[in-house]
């Protein structure tokens, strides 16, 4: 049995806005599954799920009073040229200018048109075949014992482990990094208005993963998502984060 990360679900109040914004963003194209959820993926021959990108999805729900954003984006650049400009097209696309305390920093910290912060960075070299998005990032309080867990959830190989960070990627060594970065989230009393999202391999058993991740220290989580065929759970710091049904 296997878990792998095929998508970041962003919460909007306007999913095709926000989806064409990322889009736009990443230099992707869109479609729909169904009112109220719009889907940002490779253009092309790309057939979703393929570890060389992990894709966005956005959905509709109403803005809730709060929320926590634990979750955020790292875009990749090449040179300090494309920086500048992916930061110059992004602010006409509607990002804005995000201070979250970084200080000076090399990187640059935007903000969505629905207030999502995510980094554009200046050119790394672990970074340069992974696509527009270098990593998915979540805040923690420990990394270590996040990496423990997202290691035996999925099966993506883990790649660095500190006091600080730790780091996965898709063992086939595409697409983008997943980091656990240590801050001081605080409580965790309101649900992620990004979360993850993990699909079982064709054949494999939802149920069965399910109750794998919860052996693992995960919990089964009630975020309003009614009667779906989707699983929804938190990790052992509280992010949630859902089990689709196998394709």
């Amino acid at each position: 049995m296997a878990l792998r990360l095929v998508q970041v679900n962003f919460k909007a109040r306007d999913d095709v806005a926000l989806g064409g914004f990322w889009a736009e963003a990443l230099g992707w194209g869109v479609s729909s599954e169904g009112p109220g959820v719009t889907n940002v993926e490779p253009s092309g021959d790309f057939v979703w799920p393929d570890p060389a990108a992990v894709c966005v999805d956005v959905v509709a729900v109403p803005d809730p009073e709060a929320v926590r954003y634990r979750v955020h984006l790292d875009l990749a650049t090449t040179s300090a040229a494309h920086q500048a400009e992916l930061v110059a097209r992004l602010k006409d696309l509607g990002a804005t200018p995000a201070d979250v305390g970084q200080g000076d920093v090399p990187w640059t910290v935007l903000a969505d048109p629905e207030g999502n912060v995510f980094c554009v960075l200046e050119p790394r070299e672990k970074y340069r075949d992974t696509g527009p998005i270098a990593a998915i990032v979540v805040d923690c309080a420990d990394p270590r014992a996040m990496a423990r867990f997202w290691d035996e959830a999925m099966d993506w190989t883990l790649h660095e482990v500190t006091d600080d960070q730790a780091t996965l990627r898709s063992a086939k060594g595409v697409g983008p990094y997943l980091e656990f970065l240590r801050t001081t989230p605080g409580p965790k009393t309101v649900w992620n208005r990004v979360h993850l999202d993990l699909l079982p391999y064709a054949g494999d058993d939802q149920a069965a993963e399910v109750a794998r991740l919860r052996g693992l220290g995960a919990t089964l989580t009630d975020v309003g998502q009614g009667d779906v065929p989707w699983v929804v759970l938190a990790d052992p710091e509280g992010n949630e984060f859902c089990v689709l049904r196998p394709r």
